[in-house]
């Protein structure tokens, strides 16, 4: 287990000096509660959803000068967004490391989104507790230099509602396709439509999250020449 935290702790660029707080930010519930320890991450990981809030604004702030502050409020967003953490987590190789229940475990919840970005977010906070604001702060403003070519990423179902006023003098039409899952871990699927026509496709863990991946397909069948 050393050896497997030494690796984490190489990939995150920061070695813990309490090393029971790195266990605890790995440590899902269902682990807690099959081992008996009872301490599991979900308190680390409402830490670390602020602090890592905090970093990416001031970053933000920071980095465009000239942003309004709607501006700045949808590139955070999608910065700290479930898809774009649980990226994050994979690419450290997180889901590996985690602490599981044996249902987690045969169920795949080590590629589990959800549980990926929130174990993400309990990493921060346990940086943060273990080595304050100077140790949490170096490894997400490394994100967001690594990920801000994407936070130029035009909204989506902005763009398609603009291009379908403009050829056809309607807005497109979004429906809900299915919800599947538990009430805590649902996907959504969205079908957009103009009229009875079938645009494009998306799923996410939110209806608003399923409807941009919808209207992005759309966007993409209609450069493709379907539209």
């Amino acid at each position: 287990m050393a050896e497997a935290a030494g690796r984490l702790e190489e990939a995150i660029g920061y070695r813990f000096r309490d090393p029971g707080l790195l266990k605890l930010a790995l440590s899902h519930k269902s682990f807690a509660s099959e081992s008996g320890t009872g301490a599991d991450n979900e308190r680390l990981e409402f830490l670390g959803d602020s602090v890592l809030a905090a970093v990416v604004a001031h970053q933000l702030f920071v980095d465009y000068p000239e942003e309004p502050e709607g501006t700045l409020s949808k590139k955070k967003s999608l910065l700290v967004s479930r898809p774009s953490l649980a990226v994050w987590a994979e690419e450290l190789g997180l889901g590996a490391h985690l602490y599981l229940g044996v249902g987690e475990e045969t169920t795949g919840g080590r590629a589990r989104q959800s549980l990926l970005a929130n174990a993400l977010e309990a990493l921060i906070g346990a940086m943060y507790l273990d080595g304050g604001y100077e140790a949490a702060a170096p490894f997400v403003r490394a994100w967001c230099a690594q990920r801000h070519g994407s936070l130029s990423e035009t909204d989506h179902k902005s763009r398609l509602q603009e291009l379908l006023q403009k050829r056809h003098k309607t807005p497109p039409a979004y429906g809900l396709d299915a919800a599947v899952g538990p009430d805590h871990d649902k996907t959504f699927s969205v079908v957009v439509r103009i009229g009875q026509r079938e645009l494009g496709r998306g799923t996410g863990k939110s209806k608003k999250e399923a409807e941009q991946a919808a209207a992005r397909d759309a966007l993409s069948r209609m450069r493709g020449g379907e539209g």
